[in-house]
C-alpha cells in the first residue's frame, strides 16, 4: 500500500497491523547496533598478519632507518610512497600521521584557526564570524569540528555527482567570510555520491573572495569499492595547481577501515608550500610519529596493488551485507511511499530518506525495539535536518543474522512512522 494515496480507513487498518508487528519486535528484547560505520570482526581479522611483519630488532631497521628512535616528522619515505601511489600524487606532497585522518583534519583546522595560513593571512580566530560550506547530508564529525569552534555552517545540497557547484561558486566567489568547505569526494558519507570529473575540476578552479579559502578533501573511501566498477576521480591536488590554487587544497586519507581503526595510518596531502608551513609548526607539537606502524603497513601491503587485493577481501564481506539491506528495503518499503534510498557503489553507508517529518520518530521507535541507529539529524549541521527525513544506515559492523533482524525492525518502524504522520495530517 502507498501511504501517500491510501484512504484514512486503509491507513487505520494498516496502523493496527504495523503496531502489532512492532510490539512483536519489542518483545524480542533485541540489542543491535547500526550506529557507526565500524568494520566487523571478520574484516579486522583480514589484517592479523600486520601484527607480525615486524618482530625483531633487525626488522625495526627499515631502509637504513631505525624505526624505534625519534625522527621522521613527516613519515618514513616508504609509507609516503605507498600513499602517494594510492592517491596518484607525489611523495613530497604527503605527510604521514597517526591512526586517524580525523585527527589530522582537526589539527589542520586548528593550525588555520591559531596561526593563519602559509601565505601569512591572519588566523581565522582573529577574523570575526567565519563560515564553512557543508554539503548535506554529510559527515557529522566534520560538522562537530566547526560547531566546537563557532564556525557558522551553511548547507549545500548534494547531487548525485557532488555538491551544487553553482551555489558553491557563488558563495565562495562573493563572500570573503566563507573560509572553507568539507568534501567527501568519493563514495560520500552517507549518500555514496561520487564527484564527477566536472565537479572536481570546478572545485580546483574556484575563484574565492577569501584569500585564505581552503578545501578539506576527505578522501576516506578512496579504495573502498563495493562493486567491480572501481570508480576513480581526478587528482584534485594536480588540478588545483594547474589553476594556480595549489595552496587551497588539503586532502586526507587513512587505512582506518583498511587494517585496524585503532592502529591504522593516516595521511595529509597538500602543496609543497603548505607542507613546509605544517612541518614548521608540527616540529613544536611532535618529535616523530609511530614509524614502526608505518613500516608494518608498507611490509604488509608492499604497494598500492597489495592494498587493492586486500580491499577485494573486504568487498567480499561487505557487499553481501549492503545487498541484503538494499533488498530488504525494496521488499518491505518499495512503492509504499515510506522512504527512499540510494544504492552506493562504495563506502560504508546507505542514505535513507524517510517520509517527511519521520526520521526522529523512526530513530526512537527503533531504539525502543532494541536497534540503535545513528541519530536523526546527525547528517546535517547542528543536528538539524530541515525536513526530518535523513537517516544513515551502517551495515558493516553487525553479523549478517543480526543485520537482517535489525533491518526487519527498521522497515516496520519506517512504515509505522509514515502511517502515524499521514494519519496526523
Amino acid at each position: 500500500m502507498d501511504v501517500r494515496t491510501a484512504t484514512r480507513e486503509e491507513l487505520l487498518k494498516l496502523h493496527e497491523d504495523l503496531q502489532a508487528q512492532y510490539n512483536e519486535c519489542c518483545s524480542k528484547n533485541l540489542k543491535l547496533d547500526m550506529s557507526r560505520g565500524k568494520p566487523g570482526a571478520d574484516q579486522l581479522d583480514l589484517s592479523q598478519g600486520i601484527l607480525t611483519v615486524i618482530s625483531t630488532n633487525e626488522d625495526a631497521v627499515y631502509e637504513g632507518l631505525d624505526l624505534r628512535n625519534y625522527g621522521g616528522l613527516d613519515g618514513i619515505p616508504a609509507c609516503k610512497a605507498l600513499f602517494a601511489e594510492m592517491l596518484h600524487v607525489k611523495p613530497e606532497n604527503v605527510l604521514i600521521g597517526g591512526n586517524a585522518s580525523l585527527t589530522m583534519m582537526y589539527d589542520n583546522i586548528m593550525r588555520l584557526w591559531v596561526f593563519g595560513d602559509c601565505a601569512g593571512n591572519k588566523p581565522w580566530s582573529q577574523q570575526g564570524k567565519i563560515k564553512f560550506l557543508c554539503p548535506v547530508p554529510g559527515y557529522d564529525r566534520h560538522f562537530a569540528i566547526c560547531e566546537q569552534l563557532g564556525i557558522e555552517m551553511i548547507n549545500v545540497p548534494m547531487n548525485a555527482d557532488g555538491p551544487d557547484m553553482d551555489m558553491v561558486e557563488k558563495l565562495v566567489g562573493e563572500d570573503a567570510s566563507v573560509k572553507g568547505i568539507w568534501c567527501v569526494p568519493k563514495y560520500s558519507n552517507p549518500t555514496g555520491a561520487v564527484y564527477s570529473d566536472e565537479v572536481v575540476r570546478r572545485f580546483a578552479a574556484l575563484k574565492h573572495a577569501a584569500p585564505d579559502f581552503k578545501i578539506m578533501w576527505d578522501n576516506a573511501y578512496c579504495v573502498h569499492h563495493l562493486t567491480d566498477d572501481k570508480i576513480e576521480i581526478p587528482n584534485i591536488i594536480e588540478l588545483a595547481a594547474q589553476y594556480g590554487n595549489e595552496d587551497m587544497v588539503f586532502e586526507f586519507a587513512s587505512t582506518s577501515k583498511v587494517t585496524f581503526p585503532g592502529a591504522g595510518v593516516a595521511c595529509l596531502v597538500t602543496s609543497v608550500n603548505n607542507m613546509k608551513w605544517i612541518k614548521n609548526l608540527l616540529k613544536v607539537q611532535a618529535i616523530g610519529p609511530d614509524k614502526i606502524n608505518q613500516a608494518r603497513h608498507v611490509k604488509f601491503f608492499g604497494n598500492a596493488a597489495g592494498v587493492a587485493a586486500h580491499m577485494e577481501k573486504h568487498k567480499a564481506i561487505l557487499a553481501p551485507k549492503f545487498q541484503m539491506v538494499l533488498s530488504m528495503l525494496e521488499e518491505n518499503l518499495g512503492g509504499t511511499g515510506c522512504g527512499e534510498w540510494l544504492s552506493p557503489k562504495g563506502g560504508y553507508f546507505i542514505s535513507f530518506d524517510a517520509y517527511p517529518g519521520c526520521a526522529k520518530r523512526i530513530y526512537e521507535l527503533a531504539k525502543q525495539a532494541g536497534v540503535v541507529l545513528t541519530g536523526a539529524g546527525a547528517t546535517y549541521p547542528y543536528g538539524k535536518d530541515p525536513e526530518d527525513r535523513n537517516l544513515r544506515i551502517a551495515p558493516s559492523y553487525p553479523p549478517v543474522e543480526e543485520l537482517k533482524a535489525a533491518m526487519e525492525v527498521f522497515c516496520v518502524c519506517a512504515k509505522l512512522a509514515a502511517v502515524e504522520k499521514k494519519l496526523a495530517e
